[in-house]
């Protein structure tokens, strides 16, 4: 696959305020220009027309992640009719999309919503702080392409960066790297002039983004090796809906789209509760299915077999079964074992096997960065992320007028986002109905027991769920998983809450009196 098409941004450059000027104001500052930035502010842009925003992009290109990963055969893992937005139709024939499709589909929303001049890229926003007299947030920003500083103030700041470091992956330590002849790459950083064509690959890791490495890079690779530590669920998936696209065809592409939708939020909940309620037989169901697809004999237990149950997890889904494909045709292999050191010819094993290789690629995962590392002050006391607790899934106790935008980890991503966003707007609205400046969350009981934001088995998850904030144990401080309690808590439910308290700016107050 063609990696997605770099397009710069025309906007010109944008200068430090003079001494002694003030600095630009905006309603709404919002912290990046990927699928949930380009959604928030499509949101914004049409909800509250009156409210001035900008969207602020450290890199040089809109897309977030679609735009950054460049691996062979990125992909999405959730089908587009979920995971594109729900006021924009998916008209594509692939369900399961490659990255260069969703890249089209995101700038072309930011495109027919006007987005694009309200679109500063190589703005890198360093910190922010809040002031509760004045009602606002005083937003320090860095020119990524000039190292030039400038300060912005906002009345709202929405975080819409995920929750990932764009500028590194993570990779373990790894005893012998160094003897290694040959290049070892990781997904996130992926070299154009990388070719593997012929070559024996090792992919090191088991998750989404290695099930997909493996059968794009085995259709021109001598061989492609999968070093797993522990099995992944893998489980097979359409590359198409017939359905939807059916549906498309008959109803138009919004009803289409509608009803395809319906039906898939229902499928994704269906699994979910299932394998909840239901572990072992899912484990088994998973087990009949990758048995069916894999060669007669094949040790399925060793390879597909996980210690933990199914959704404890993500799982990993593959569309069309490529990576089964691939292993029965003799072009790729999974190998389940520890790496003991590498050699100057590949990976030597625990098991005393040794993986000869002329290309390792360290599909080992993210690092987990909240809110894009963006420091955060309120009143001149810094923030503490594990300190505070999420209130809706969207807001930090004690932090006032301050948005974050973080999707399902169990379903599509784009689901939660654009309730989020809808909630965020009828919280505008409802502030300005009120004359009120100023939105802070508060629990009413200190002493509430709680448990980690991404409540989630993943490696990348606990190496970091000491530095993020946390949830409680009951609504509105308890994250749902679930898109149909999210409908009725943030689109069908009111926006004041005893928990959230409402106030005019102190400056404001005293200059009225």
């Amino acid at each position: 696959m063609d990696a997605p098409a770099h397009r710069p941004h025309r906007e010109p450059p944008v200068s430090p305020s003079p001494a002694g000027s003030a600095a630009e104001h905006l309603d709404v500052l919002i912290i990046g220009a990927g699928i949930s930035g380009i959604g928030a502010a499509r949101y914004l842009k049409t909800g509250m027309p009156a409210k001035s925003f900008a969207i602020l992009e450290a890199r040089g290109a809109s897309g977030g992640t679609w735009d950054l990963f460049r691996y062979p055969g990125i992909r999405s893992d959730s089908d587009l009719h979920t995971f594109g937005y729900e006021f924009k139709p998916w008209r594509d024939e692939q369900s399961i999309a490659d990255a260069s499709r969703i890249l089209a589909y995101l700038r072309q929303t930011a495109a027919e919503n006007g987005l694009e001049p309200h679109t500063r890229y190589h703005h890198k926003v360093l910190g922010a702080s809040w002031s509760t007299d004045r009602a606002r947030w005083t937003v320090e920003v860095e020119r990524a392409d000039t190292g030039e500083r400038t300060t912005l103030t906002c009345g709202w700041l929405f975080c819409a960066g995920g929750y990932y470091r764009y500028d590194e992956g993570f990779t373990p330590r790894f005893e012998g790297l160094e003897r290694f002849g040959g290049p070892v790459v990781h997904p996130q950083h992926w070299p154009e002039e990388l070719d593997h064509a012929g070559k024996r690959v090792v992919v090191i890791g088991s998750g989404a983004t290695a099930v997909t490495l493996v059968p794009a890079m085995a259709d021109t690779a001598a061989h492609v090796t999968m070093l797993q530590r522990t099995p992944t669920y893998v489980v097979p998936v359409p590359r198409a809906d017939p359905l939807a696209n059916t549906l498309r065809k008959v109803l138009g592409a919004r009803r289409g789209y509608a009803l395809t939708r319906r039906k898939n939020i229902a499928r994704q909940r269906l699994v979910w509760r299932f394998c909840q309620r239901h572990p072992k037989a899912a484990r088994r169901l998973i087990r009949w299915v990758n048995t069916r697809l894999l060669p007669a004999g094949y040790p399925v237990d060793e390879h597909f077999n996980p210690p933990y149950d199914p959704w404890d997890q993500r799982l990993c889904a593959v569309p069309d079964g490529d990576l089964f494909r691939s292993i029965r045709e003799g072009r790729a292999s999974v190998v389940t074992d520890r790496i003991a050191t590498f050699t100057e010819r590949g990976v030597l094993l625990e098991s005393g096997r040794e993986l000869e290789a002329d290309v390792v690629v360290t599909a080992t995962g993210l690092n987990v960065q909240a809110f894009g590392g963006v420091r955060l002050t309120v009143d001149g006391r810094e923030v503490r992320l594990p300190d505070a607790l999420a209130y809706k899934g969207m807001m930090l106790s004690g932090v006032p007028n301050f948005a974050f935008a973080i999707g399902y980890t169990n379903s599509s991503w784009t689901l939660k986002i654009g309730l989020l966003c809808e909630h965020f707007c009828r919280l505008l609205a409802h502030m300005d109905a009120h004359g009120h400046d100023v939105c802070r969350p508060e629990p009413a009981d200190p002493g509430m027991a709680t448990r980690p934001l991404l409540d989630f088995g993943a490696g990348y998850v606990r190496r970091a769920v000491d530095s993020l904030p946390r949830q409680g144990d009951r609504m509105p401080w308890l994250t749902s998983l679930d898109y149909h309690d999210d409908v009725r808590l943030l689109r069908s439910g009111g926006v004041a809450d005893p928990e959230l308290r409402f106030s005019r700016a102190t400056a404001r107050t005293e200059a009225k009196a």
